[in-house]
């Protein structure tokens, strides 16, 4: 399953060309990311950091007035880390691919802790391995696998 986030675009997001700037996308995928793990019914309480965030620019986004949708879902649960991709899209049409890896962390502590079982059930509801070749939107274009 994956989870989908209609990301707001705004008028500061543009760069000189009207195009959303490249830095910009990581704070969409940022929102996409909260959006999707501090939810009420389910959320990581006890805190969780980025180790790494890895983006693929496919095309440029024109600012305009209404959402693009950002599509999250898990595609690797550890014991002490998981990583999310995302698809930032219009239908058919990819702006931009990207991952990133989390760890949860106790802040108290000031340490990486281990996914709680709570935690592990809720990411195993939105983990989608049969992304792959869904993801290869041009013939002989090589993806990168994403290394922890």
């Amino acid at each position: 399953m994956r989870h989908i986030y209609r990301c707001p675009l705004r008028w500061a997001d543009m760069d000189a060309y009207g195009h959303v700037n490249n830095v910009v996308f990581l704070r969409y995928l940022e929102e996409a990311r909260i959006d999707f793990l501090f939810r009420p019914e389910k959320d990581f309480k006890q805190g969780s950091v980025v180790a790494r965030h890895e983006i693929d620019y496919k095309r440029q986004l024109v600012h305009r007035h209404h959402p693009v949708d950002i599509e999250l879902w898990v595609t690797q649960i550890r014991a002490a880390s998981f990583t999310l991709t995302y698809e930032v899209k219009d239908g058919d049409l990819v702006y931009v691919r990207a991952s990133t890896v989390i760890v949860p962390f106790d802040f108290q502590a000031q340490r990486p802790r281990r996914l709680t079982a709570e935690e592990r059930e809720f990411l195993e509801e939105y983990t989608d391995d049969a992304t792959d070749a869904a993801r290869d939107d041009t013939a002989g274009e090589k993806e990168e696998a994403v290394a922890v």
